[in-house]
């Protein structure tokens, strides 16, 4: 019976090592890589429970103001009103909202030092309503990750629109279109890109 402790105790020793390794391996390989998260992000911020969205639809005046995290869960009550905040207020289409999205808009918040809601102009855009854009504008992708609810195009009242893209820009985390004739940003969890 001893021996059978034992070697519980030499199994159960292994892989918290391996574990560890792996965690320690993960986090280092995940940085040269480039990837990003909201953690790696803000390092030199204590880290919080709670992260909290302030968003407000120019178009239709809908707003999501509140908790869309908490504890290491992303709450689906807050997504579903999000989503709805972000629909295409062109054809009422809803369509799930990526959750990094919300990730880069809450550090790009922190890091601009400014809590005011972002305005949306567009978030989730259906295909046809993106086809019809494109036969407007030469500065809509074919397959833009609007259409895949991995897009925003924002600004921030009380934030000068160029220091909110250099900001996103910095932040490494997606595309950052710049777009100061039309007064927004386009941010989107897509490859690390900016034009």
């Amino acid at each position: 019976m001893d021996k059978l402790i034992q070697k519980n105790n030499a199994a159960v020793k292994s892989y918290r090592a391996d574990r560890r390794g792996f965690l320690k391996h993960g986090l280092l390989f995940s940085a040269v890589l480039g990837f990003w998260t909201p953690a790696l992000a803000m390092t030199s911020e204590r880290p919080t429970m709670v992260r909290k969205m302030f968003l407000n639809n120019a178009h239709t005046g809908e707003k999501f103001v509140g908790e869309y995290w908490y504890d290491g869960e992303y709450l689906p009550d807050a997504f579903s009103v999000i989503k709805t905040v972000m629909r295409d207020h062109r054809t009422n289409e809803i369509f799930p909202i990526d959750p990094r999205l919300m990730d880069i808009l809450y550090v790009l918040q922190n890091k601009v030092k400014n809590f005011t809601p972002f305005k949306v102009f567009s978030g989730y855009r259906s295909a046809s309503t993106n086809e019809r854009l494109r036969r407007k504008s030469s500065g809509v992708a074919r397959e833009s990750l609007h259409m895949q609810g991995q897009a925003i195009d924002i600004n921030q009242p009380s934030t000068r629109l160029s220091y909110l893209k250099k900001t996103a820009t910095r932040l490494r985390s997606g595309g950052v279109g710049y777009y100061p004739t039309s007064d927004f940003v386009h941010v989107d969890t897509g490859r690390t890109r900016c034009w």
